[in-house]
């Protein structure tokens, strides 16, 4: 025979159990939902980065920005804007950025390095790093590429890019053996001697066809953005939806209990 205070105390519980379910269901379904949601306003402003650089680097050229100007710009203004600018190549201090080519656009690919350039501007006295392309690994020495070593004034065409930052998985630069993994334009210039508060603080990535020789390899520059929102957003809310259906599951056997 049961005692009348336990009757009464199995529902009590059964019902303090339900809400705390409950409760901590919707904290954990709103979360998720939230996560979800995110990921699909992520998902649009991705898309639409993609399309405005997929329209911007199509474009022709303009000028390059003015050097008092260079302080106020932007990434989102620097990043792939197509450019052109003149003055002379400086390749006693060319840099070697370390890059596995996976998709060249030209014939050559895979380890090697990107070769940047201080090309000085006509017309003022400032510098700015071009990326004059990619070169193998056993490329790298300019011995190897004279004909590359152009003289006098050029005329540049090429995207701009803002200098690159550094987080904890960034290889230190191996600055005696002029190698680097960070496009850093202000770094560069110290190593190299050159003035950092006259180096541009981006560099230009040097359209395909216009070295001599073929190396290095321009028009080497990866436009690529990962965009894995649209999964993560499903993600989120099948786990939302799961997380209701364990829900469901654990509510009917606490109203089963109370049988």
């Amino acid at each position: 025979m049961t005692a009348p205070g336990a009757a009464t105390a199995q529902p009590r519980s059964t019902r303090r159990q339900a809400l705390l379910l409950t409760g901590a269901t919707l904290a954990a379904f709103a979360a998720l939902v939230s996560l979800g949601t995110w990921q699909v306003h992520r998902l649009a402003w991705k898309e639409d980065l993609i399309a405005r650089v997929e329209t911007r680097v199509h474009a022709a050229p303009a000028a390059l920005p003015a050097p008092d100007t260079w302080a106020g710009l932007t990434a989102e203004e620097i990043e792939y804007r197509p450019v052109r600018l003149s003055g002379t190549f400086d390749h006693s201090r060319e840099v070697h950025v370390f890059i596995a080519l996976g998709e060249p656009k030209g014939p050559l690919g895979g380890q090697g390095y990107f070769v940047l350039t201080p090309l000085a501007l006509d017309g003022f006295d400032r510098v700015v790093f071009v990326n004059r392309g990619f070169v193998p690994l056993d490329r790298k020495d300019p011995a190897t590429r004279p004909d590359g070593q152009v003289a006098g004034t050029v005329a540049v065409t090429g995207l701009m890019r803002p200098a690159e930052g550094r987080n904890w998985l960034s290889p230190a630069d191996d600055v005696a053996r002029n190698v680097w993994f960070v496009r850093d334009p202000a770094a560069m210039a110290a190593a190299t001697g050159l003035d950092p508060a006259k180096v541009a603080p981006f560099t230009v990535d040097e359209a395909a066809g216009e070295t001599p020789g073929g190396l290095p390899q321009g028009g080497e520059t990866v436009v690529a953005f990962p965009n894995s929102h649209l999964g993560y957003a499903i993600t989120w809310y099948g786990l939302a939806a799961a997380l209701v259906g364990v829900w469901a599951v654990r509510m009917r056997a606490l109203l089963r209990s109370r049988r």
